[in-house]
């Protein structure tokens, strides 16, 4: 089996000993993308629906550094703060994205700190 490391300057790099993206056996394996500007490394937005479309605009970046968008994306899981008060709001955001047929996705509460939310996503490599 071969890995092959997908990297952009368009989103936020990586915090830590691990890649934004690996491709291996056919498949896209995101690391978690959280709400934080690629440049400045700042959290953008305060409320749920600001920072999903941040966390979102960031995995379209990693996706497209593969030539890949969400119409790719086979699985997603999806780490909350507070999932009992955002989870209407993150839906409202995430459903402009995805396509159908949707994603398969597990959503969970997560303690993530300053921040609301992050995304991960396994996408197929055509």
């Amino acid at each position: 089996m071969t890995r092959h490391q997908v990297t952009t300057d368009l989103a936020p790099s990586p915090a830590g000993p691990y890649s934004q993206a690996v491709v291996a056996n056919g498949f896209l394996f995101s690391a978690g993308q959280t709400p934080h500007h690629p440049a400045t490394g700042e959290r953008v937005g305060i409320t749920i629906e600001e920072q999903t479309i941040q966390a979102m605009k960031n995995l379209s970046q990693v996706l497209g550094a593969h030539g890949l968008d969400f119409s790719h994306v086979v699985k997603a899981t999806v780490h909350l703060h507070h999932p009992g008060r955002d989870f209407d709001g993150f839906n409202a955001i995430y459903e402009q994205y995805v396509v159908a047929p949707y994603p398969a996705r597990t959503t969970v509460g997560s303690f993530l700190g300053d921040f609301l939310v992050e995304i991960d996503v396994v996408a197929v490599v055509p």
